[in-house]
């Protein structure tokens, strides 16, 4: 039988109670002698049960407000859709602008795979090293900036989809 609506009030209030005086940083044996819990586990349980409740909620609401914004985009993309279409440049900026935003909101974007390049580009290969050897690397490297080093280390940026063959 599901808890009466006075039974769960007391529950939300002795949860809120319980969750106040975590955060105050009181252990779970002091929150459960001050607010009638039967132990520790019975208190800890609880105050769990709030956070991961919220967490849910809050992950929905989250989800409904990208829903939303998904929606917005979609009505802004119709807007100029059809002179796109018939080529208008201005047009087909904010078309790709639009489908950029969605695929940000969405995370439809693959990640981007950086590679560190060594000498002669290839790259560095490391299985462990010690802070001495890393140094040594980063030394090796020099300064971004700097273009006068004959071999250096670079920071390439490359697509996920791409095979990279590294010899």
């Amino acid at each position: 039988m599901p808890a009466s609506k006075a039974q769960q009030a007391t529950t939300a209030k002795r949860r809120a109670q319980a969750i106040a005086l975590r955060l105050a940083g009181m252990d779970f044996d002091t929150i459960a002698e001050r607010l009638g819990y039967a132990n520790r586990g019975a208190a800890s349980k609880d105050v769990w049960r709030a956070v991961e409740a919220h967490r849910l909620e809050e992950a929905q609401a989250v989800a409904n407000l990208r829903e939303v914004e998904g929606q917005r985009l979609d009505r802004l993309q119709a807007a100029v859709w059809a002179k796109a279409l018939k080529g208008d440049v201005k047009a087909i900026e904010t078309v790709l602008k639009v489908i950029t935003q969605r695929a940000k909101l969405f995370g439809l974007d693959a990640p981007v795979r950086a590679e560190i390049s060594g000498p002669g580009g290839h790259a560095v290969q490391l299985t462990s090293a010690t802070l001495a050897e890393l140094n040594d690397l980063i030394t090796l490297a020099g300064d971004p900036g700097d273009a006068d080093d004959e071999e250096e280390l670079r920071y390439e940026e490359t697509d996920d989809s791409e095979e990279q063959d590294v010899p």
